[in-house]
């Protein structure tokens, strides 16, 4: 029984019961058997964190050619070129040379040991597209707004370039699964990076955290008059209310109260992970997020999915000064969440992935670079085949096979494949894959293959 029905149909029984008084008994009641559940076994435990860069991450000085494409790499890019000197060589299965920028010493490292992954030119499509397709002028395969910041940042987070759209594939994958998370605190999509149209789905929505933990109501204290005042103010949210809009207002101040009174006494019961994160708005997400995870027995989690962010990485000026540091804290971020992932003994039941607006030109502007297409991205777990590069690397010339202008490189790999994959980890089977991706069809993979 939905617990909206359950309150109703006691306050008829129970007259001489206020409504906030009986919602204050149940609610401690819920947070007794919560906190009796913290020890709990979990089985089949997985949890899939975003991490989206807001502005178009310029993964061009992420993944850096070594050797005979260098020359031409550094003459596009000019000042922004990241020194050949200064990369740590990975292994690559396309033949080229590839290295990482010695100022991202976490990521090299787990590359190195097969739990980091890169995925190679990723970008929003709403079909195979090729450059003559560009030029000839292609509008029913073009995504919509290419190049916008809103549009792209949507198209990533609901995988529907062709038009806007109201639910993200992170909230359709939480309504696929959501029934094995039979006795959850609060919902299991999470987002410590604001609002979000990622996590949007018909049933899930995202619960709203920051990285000290929940927001509840202030303005109360411990008086008589305080308290009074308190349990008039829940009367009032469970009260008869004819308009579908204030019920509906009610409805969501009353979950999040709950919510928050579950969530703060889960959080003061569990230990946090003992792992150190660095300074930094993302690192700060991570760390709440790496605590969410260890009070998942007690938050009745079996299925959880996150997001966390960062913004400044649209880079049209300053980039030299401003991107090394911005990807250097990813780095040491994710780093550090890995770490706590281990301690935690979660390492191969949590998968964390990039997603951005869009990659950036090759080509510099004379201060930075400019909004570009395909990017290049990162999925980081225990359960990733890590080590390796996916997909397929453009080929780095202006004006080249792969380029719309300027170094705006036409994807190789689609959101779409990117988010079936993980996706298909998560545990949805192939045959359903499309209650997730609705236009996974029009491409030929649904499974990239960076899962073990």
């Amino acid at each position: 029984m939905k617990r909206r029905r359950f309150i109703q149909q006691i306050s008829k029984q129970c007259s001489a019961l206020t409504l906030g008084g009986m919602a204050g008994a149940l609610g401690s009641l819920r947070m007794t058997q919560l906190l009796a559940a913290a020890q709990a076994p979990v089985d089949d435990y997985k949890a899939l964190v975003c991490v989206f860069l807001y502005g178009g991450n310029d993964s061009h000085n992420l993944i850096v050619p070594r050797g005979s494409e260098y020359a031409d790499y550094a003459a596009a890019r000019s000042f922004l070129a990241v020194p050949e000197a200064d990369l740590l060589p990975i292994a690559s299965a396309d033949g080229r040379s590839w290295g990482l920028p010695n100022s991202l010493p976490e990521l090299h490292n787990l590359y190195q040991s097969g739990e980091l992954a890169l995925l190679a030119n990723v970008g929003s499509l709403h079909a195979p597209y090729t450059r003559s397709d560009y030029f000839s002028g292609r509008p029913d395969i073009q995504p919509n707004q290419l190049f916008s910041h809103k549009e792209q940042q949507e198209q990533w987070q609901s995988s529907i370039a062709q038009a806007p759209a109201t639910t993200g594939w992170g909230g359709r994958l939480a309504d696929y699964v959501n029934q094995l998370n039979q006795n959850a605190a609060i919902s299991m999509s999470i987002s410590l990076g604001g609002a979000n149209l990622f996590e949007v789905g018909a049933d899930v929505f995202q619960y709203g955290l920051t990285p000290q933990g929940s927001l509840g109501l202030e303005g109360f204290d411990d008086t008589t008059l305080s308290q009074l005042r308190r349990q008039t103010f829940g009367d009032l949210l469970g009260g008869p209310h004819g308009n579908v809009l204030e019920r509906a207002y009610a409805d969501t101040v009353q979950q999040g109260i709950d919510s928050h009174a579950a969530l703060s006494a889960v959080l003061d019961a569990v230990p946090a992970p003992t792992t150190v994160f660095p300074a930094g708005g993302l690192a700060s997400q991570l760390s709440m997020v790496a605590r969410l995870i260890a009070a998942r027995n007690a938050l009745g989690m079996q299925r959880q999915v996150f997001f966390c962010a960062a913004g400044g990485f649209d880079t049209h000026w300053k980039q030299n000064e401003v991107h090394p540091d911005l990807i250097a804290g990813v780095s040491s971020a994710l780093g550090a969440f890995q770490t706590a992932m281990t301690e935690l003994g979660t390492a191969n039941e949590v998968t964390t992935f990039t997603a951005s607006d869009f990659g950036r030109t090759l080509s510099i502007n004379g201060r930075g670079s400019d909004h570009g297409w395909g990017g290049h991205h990162m999925i980081l777990g225990g359960a990733v085949d890590g080590g390796s590069l996916y997909g397929t690397m453009p080929t780095l010339e202006v004006d080249g096979p792969d380029d719309t202008s300027r170094g705006r490189f036409i994807p190789s790999t689609s959101v779409d494949e990117y988010a079936a994959t993980l996706a298909r980890w998560f545990g949805v089977p192939d045959s359903d894959l499309e209650q997730v991706v609705p236009n996974l069809g029009r491409f030929a993979r649904r499974d990239l293959g960076f899962f073990k």
